[in-house]
């Protein structure tokens, strides 16, 4: 994720992150750096994504997103739903989903700590930024419906 720091941002700024899904059912999770105050929701599990440049549309955004922070190309990127993210970087995120059934550990990460792929039953353990897990929650539902 671009380092978006906490400081306000414009209630345009945009943003984008994948749920990113195996053939298991896992999610793709991304540890991010321990930088308070100059990242949003430090040392948590989260999406990945990161804002969008200006005039980048969400869904070129995730693309590059996912192609700078981890070298990943997901396969059939499908945009869900919006969701602000009112107690860290203040974006308005897009949420998309995809799939991609490779090793997580041999992916080229650029930004964070580590990406794990969990089954949904394990997400309650991890600290995750609330809008993150809420969204992750509302693609479950609608995925099981």
């Amino acid at each position: 994720m671009h380092q978006d720091t906490t400081a306000d941002v414009p209630a345009t700024a945009r943003g984008a992150v994948a749920i990113i899904t195996n053939r298991r059912g896992e999610l793709l999770l991304h540890l991010r750096d321990n930088l308070p105050g100059v990242i949003a929701w430090p040392d948590h599990w989260s999406l990945l994504g990161g804002g969008c440049d200006p005039g980048e549309a969400p869904a070129r955004a995730i693309v590059r997103e996912l192609g700078e922070e981890a070298g990943l190309e997901a396969d059939g990127l499908t945009e869900l739903f919006e969701s602000r993210d009112e107690h860290g970087s203040g974006q308005l995120i897009t949420f998309f989903a995809g799939t991609w059934d490779g090793n997580e550990n041999a992916l080229p990460l650029s930004e964070g700590v580590r990406l794990q792929f969990f089954a949904p039953e394990r997400l309650s353990i991890l600290t995750i930024p609330p809008f993150i897990r809420d969204g992750i929650h509302r693609y479950l539902a609608a995925r099981s419906a």
